[in-house]
């Protein structure tokens, strides 16, 4: 999984897991977001653990 800031260039690329799902997250200002390549993402996070933790959870259904 990588952090991909929006005023900076990606530092390592995501990993497709085994379900096909390739989620990541964003941060904007002081919020965190999971996205996944199928189009879901999740709720906006203060606690980047918080978002990466619901990133792995939908990778894991």
């Amino acid at each position: 999984m990588y952090v991909q800031h929006t005023d900076e260039i990606p530092q390592t690329r995501p990993t497709p897991t085994s379900s096909g799902h390739e989620p990541t997250t964003v941060e904007r200002g002081s919020f965190c977001t999971a996205h996944c390549s199928c189009g879901w993402s999740g709720p906006a996070r203060r606690s980047r653990d918080r978002a990466r933790t619901d990133a792995a959870e939908h990778s894991a259904s």
